[in-house]
């Protein structure tokens, strides 16, 4: 492998990106901080791949395996339905269909179209049959922790008419970064009044974020919450399994997310076809492998990941998947960021959230969620974006043990992200 990042020396448009057509080769051709050239970089197929035709083996996948969420009584489809690009409520009837029990989703994804596209595909089916997730949100973001009571029921109050049911089985403070956060009388005081009034049944609390492991054991600890949301995957966190042990043994429900670590299988070059197309479900095979994991959520939005992701529900993880999932870790290792880390935040001298523009730009790159990725973006402080990083010296990456060409990364993303 050379130092150089192999392009395909294609230009991308603004059509390309609201497609979420573009990756990180489409956009080799902008003008980088200092060349962008580094030992062991991440070689990246020119175009986000899509399979003609699914494999045979995946047709008519169903949940074959439901787990005990903590204490609520409810069993999970081990493999979930994550709301956060769904925009096709018949893809929720198939999901249904195929014996997903558990959907997550929040005001704040795509405006709040994602509940009203869960509302219309659950609309008609039993409703104690299925498992509705929300979050403390509006649809322009997150509650700030001293939002009033009120505010904060009138914004609960709002996803059930998007919704069109009569109660969440669960409410998630979402996105969690500090204990301030975790324990926010005011949207503790509302739950309350929520759960009382019967709109809402069980308290959550999600977190991918560089305090995730502090935020979580306290979670559990606190006795106040009923499960808890956590970004987990190949050999991340290690500490991790011992918080979730004692959540299974207090009775909370575990659900993992951010179980396909950046999701760029589709995009490496180093892998073939039939690589791409197992690695997904290797993912989650080894998530899965903890039993003291409740479940997992990953995004759908089309029906043929329905089949591509359930194929693998209820397998044993074997060792082909784990050598997989091995070079996969090695392909990556100084493309992607970790969620939960944070190092280098507090070395940018301008404030940039690193790892939000990081989060955002995958979103557009692997994902295909440009136009999401770009409206997220405008919402950071155009005081802390990216386009500092064209003239800094970088101190940021002198602090990442990962060695991420950071100055490089953020300044790519700058260039895409602020085309809204």
């Amino acid at each position: 492998m050379t130092d150089e990042r192999k392009v395909d020396g294609s230009h991308f448009s603004r059509r390309d990106l609201l497609r979420g057509a573009v990756t990180g080769a489409a956009v080799g051709g902008v003008a980088l901080a200092s060349g962008c050239k580094y030992a062991k970089e991440l070689f990246l197929l020119g175009k986000v791949p899509r399979a003609t035709s699914q494999s045979p083996a995946w047709a008519g996948s169903r949940v074959r395996s439901y787990r005990r969420l903590g204490n609520t009584g409810f069993a999970m489809s081990d493999i979930s339905f994550g709301c956060a690009a769904l925009d096709k409520p018949d893809v929720v009837r198939r999901a249904v269909e195929r014996g997903i029990t558990y959907f997550d989703t929040s005001p704040d994804y795509s405006l709040a179209g994602s509940e009203r596209a869960l509302g219309e595909g659950i609309r008609g089916l039993p409703r104690d049959t299925l498992f509705i997730v929300s979050k403390f949100c509006t649809e322009h973001g997150h509650l700030a922790n001293d939002t009033p009571v009120k505010d904060v029921i009138a914004a609960v109050e709002a996803s059930l008419r998007r919704l069109g049911t009569d109660y969440l089985d669960l409410v998630h403070i979402h996105a969690v970064n500090d204990l301030d956060r975790l324990m926010a009388a005011n949207i503790h005081e509302a739950f309350g009044r929520l759960r009382d009034a019967g709109k809402v049944r069980f308290l959550g609390v999600s977190s991918h974020t560089p305090d995730l492991e502090t935020v979580m054991r306290h979670a559990v600890d606190s006795g106040r919450f009923h499960v808890i949301m956590v970004a987990y995957n190949f050999k991340s966190w290690p500490d991790l399994t011992t918080i979730f042990r004692r959540a299974h043994g207090r009775g909370v429900g575990v659900v993992a997310m951010k179980t396909l670590k950046g999701a760029q299988h589709t995009q490496l070059a180093d892998f073939t076809p039939t690589e791409r197309e197992s690695f997904a479900q290797a993912a989650f095979k080894w998530v899965l492998s903890n039993p003291d994991v409740s479940g997992l959520v990953v995004s759908i939005e089309r029906n043929e990941q329905i089949d591509e992701y359930l194929y693998a529900s209820g397998q044993a993880l074997g060792p082909n998947d784990v050598a997989l999932l091995e070079k996969y870790d090695r392909l990556i290792a100084r493309d992607y960021c970790r969620p939960g880390c944070g190092a280098c935040l507090d070395a940018c001298p301008y404030g940039v959230p690193v790892d939000d523009v990081m989060r955002h730009a995958m979103y557009a790159q692997h994902y295909g969620w440009g136009k999401e990725a770009m409206r997220l973006y405008a919402q950071i402080d155009p005081s802390q974006r990216a386009d500092h990083c064209l003239s800094c010296d970088a101190p940021c990456e002198a602090t990442c043990s990962f060695e991420l060409p950071i100055r490089d990364k953020l300044a790519r993303a700058d260039q895409f992200l602020r085309w809204a």
